[in-house]
C-alpha cells in the first residue's frame, strides 16, 4: 500500500517526505542545524549592518552606481 501511494506521488512530494522522516529520526542533527541558522542570521546582520549600512536604494539610482559602490566598500582597505 505505501509503494503505491509513493508511486503516484510527485518528485516534490517525495523530497518533502524525505527530508520530514530524515528530520524526524534526528537527534544531534537537530541541535546542529539550529547552531548553522543561527550563526547565519548573526552573520548576515552584521555584515548588513557594518558594511552595506548605507541604503543602496535612496542613495543610487543605476545598478551601475550601486554595484560601484558595493565594490569599492568591498575592495577598501582602509577603516
Amino acid at each position: 500500500m505505501y509503494r503505491l501511494s509513493l508511486m503516484r506521488d510527485n518528485i516534490f512530494t517525495k523530497i518533502f517526505r524525505l527530508y520530514v522522516d530524515g528530520f524526524r529520526s534526528m537527534k544531534v542533527g537537530k541541535k546542529l542545524w539550529a547552531i548553522i541558522i543561527i550563526k547565519l542570521v548573526i552573520m548576515f546582520a552584521v555584515l548588513k549592518v557594518f558594511f552595506f549600512n548605507e541604503t543602496l536604494n535612496t542613495k543610487f539610482q543605476t545598478p551601475e552606481q550601486k554595484s560601484e559602490f558595493v565594490l569599492d566598500n568591498m575592495t577598501n582597505k582602509e577603516p
